[in-house]
């Protein structure tokens, strides 16, 4: 007999919450991810950690960039989808999941038999989520990319970087993450809920590009205003201003410093000892260069710490630039449980935080569980046994 999709499940009531082992304000969401790199697997796990159960399509071989901390919740399931039984299994699992992701460019998963048209007609509660840098539709909708092209023709890459320098790409942090996972994850959240008043799904074209057009509205609507410049060499938050950008300390480590704020601006120069203040306009770019100088003379003669233990207690804005293993160890980001660790290994805890439903670094069940479970194994031939990744 053949198992019963989703959608027949929530129509003959039965709880499809009953005996998850996950917790989180997405318990009971199923997920399917087609393995791909950067923000699909980074999108699958915010999910994860928000309580949804999350099975990884891996192709033969892996993907070639094994990450223990971002797949530490993902149960995982080798398929050669471009097999007929691989399609088969994958269709299967299709109609009793809530969610899809891929992350290939587009008209890949058509060609395989698993695009959004085929799935949805299966089971039409079904979101599928489409990751990709340019889009489904454009130009350059094929074209191979990465996260430093998405930035750079997005806007974002221009405005970062000091005067006269090439743009420094800040980390794939802007791309990949800012305006690709973190735009899927808000996008599938946002179907589910519209689920819930329509009873259908729908497909998601997440594109980096888009994302980071959206994250870049705050520069477009304030520099037409006058208030911010994209110009580099008078671009205050861009580290061209004197008090915004980073000094190199007595040690050779490096201090940030925001004072944005005139009065913040000012208890800044009081504390470090620089007493003229008054007599300089603080937004006057003209000044920033022999400004930016002089803040560096001063700066070089205490080291990072000696810095961050004087101006802590104040409204400077000051903060010691720290290397990821230094921040583990933050008073403040432990007292948060910010960083924990898990198997072994340091693991961001779930953001944002919920009062009620808050979510958890769950380690995920044997692949094989997770399809029983979800009652998919009749329908997708032997049941799989591949053990959770470590």
């Amino acid at each position: 007999m053949r198992a019963r999709t989703r959608a027949q499940m929530v129509a003959d009531g039965d709880d499809l919450d009953k005996g998850t082992t996950r917790s989180g304000p997405l318990a009971g969401v199923r997920v399917m991810e087609f393995a791909g790199i950067g923000p699909g697997p980074h999108a699958a796990m915010l999910l994860a950690n928000l309580g949804a159960e999350v099975l990884r399509i891996d192709r033969p071989g892996g993907n070639g960039y094994p990450n223990p901390v971002v797949d530490f919740g993902l149960s995982a399931l080798t398929v050669d989808i471009r097999t007929d039984e691989g399609r088969r299994r994958c269709l299967a699992l299709a109609e009793q999941v809530d969610v899809v992701i891929e992350g290939s460019r587009p008209g890949v998963m058509e060609r395989l038999g698993l695009g959004p048209d085929v799935l949805t007609a299966r089971n039409p509660r079904l979101i599928y989520g489409r990751m990709t840098g340019w889009g489904q539709t454009g130009p350059l909708a094929s074209r191979a990319g990465h996260d430093i092209n998405y930035i750079a023709v997005a806007g974002a890459l221009g405005a970062i970087g000091r005067p006269g320098e090439p743009a420094q790409p800040p980390l794939n942090l802007v791309g990949d993450f800012g305006g690709g996972s973190m735009f899927l994850a808000l996008g599938i959240a946002a179907a589910l809920w519209e689920r819930e008043r329509s009873g259908r799904g729908q497909v998601i074209d997440a594109s980096i590009v888009d994302g980071v057009a959206s994250l870049m509205t705050f520069f477009c609507g304030l520099s037409e205003t006058g208030r911010v410049s994209l110009d580099r060499d008078r671009n205050f938050l861009g580290g061209a201003a004197p008090f915004y950008r980073s000094y190199r300390c007595a040690d050779g480590k490096e201090i940030a410093v925001g004072a944005i704020e005139p009065k913040f601006h000012a208890e800044l120069l009081d504390r470090i000892g620089v007493h003229d203040s008054g007599r300089v306009d603080q937004y006057d770019s003209a000044t920033w260069p022999e400004r930016s100088q002089a803040l560096a003379a001063i700066f070089a003669t205490r080291t990072r710490d000696a810095w961050a233990e004087l101006l802590a207690d104040t409204d400077a804005c000051v903060a010691p630039v720290l290397t990821l293993e230094e921040s583990f160890e933050h008073p403040h980001l432990k007292a948060r449980d910010v960083y924990v660790t898990r198997d072994g290994h340091r693991h961001a805890s779930p953001a944002p935080r919920f009062s009620r439903t808050p979510g958890a670094i769950a380690p995920a069940l044997g692949a094989g569980e997770l399809v029983r479970r979800w009652g998919v194994a009749d329908a997708a031939g032997a049941s799989p046994h591949e053990e959770p990744r470590p």
